[in-house]
């Protein structure tokens, strides 16, 4: 698939932040700050939900939480950038406990690898279609 917005190729990198006399929230999949070179351009993705791609929710937090990757994934890919682009993702959690937590740490790095952007996590009674568990919007740097 062609991406429909094709951006200008340049060298515009994120530049992670973890300062060194604050807790490292790596092992929590995230990163503190992450800068976004003024000569990039940003993009943002609207929340994508754990539906497949016939609409279809798993009752599963777990796989719920895989197809958002997936589908963020496939909206980053669209926009012609990659996963070391995404400098901001803001996660919505029905229900969050502990437990919750691990899978999000996996699946983020799994994503993203050492290139952990900045997050956030909001717990929340529910979601916009009451069997969504997961959502994830994000924030990415165009070149």
């Amino acid at each position: 698939m062609t991406p429909k917005y094709q951006a200008p190729m340049t060298a515009v990198t994120p530049v992670i932040v973890n300062p060194p006399h604050l807790h490292d929230p790596t092992p929590n999949g995230y990163s503190t700050a992450v800068i976004a070179p003024s000569a990039g351009r940003l993009a943002f993705i609207s929340g994508q939900g754990g539906q497949d791609r016939t609409g279809a929710l798993s009752p599963d937090f777990a796989t719920q939480v895989g197809e958002a990757y997936a589908n963020l994934a496939a909206v980053v890919a669209a926009l012609g950038a990659r996963p070391d682009k995404v400098v901001k993702l803001t996660v919505y959690v029905v229900d969050h406990d502990m437990s919750k937590l691990g899978i999000l740490t996996e699946t983020v790095t799994r994503m993203f690898g050492d290139r952990l952007p900045a997050q956030t996590l909001v717990p929340v009674p529910k979601l916009a279609i009451d069997p969504m568990l997961f959502e994830v919007e994000a924030v990415v740097l165009m070149d």
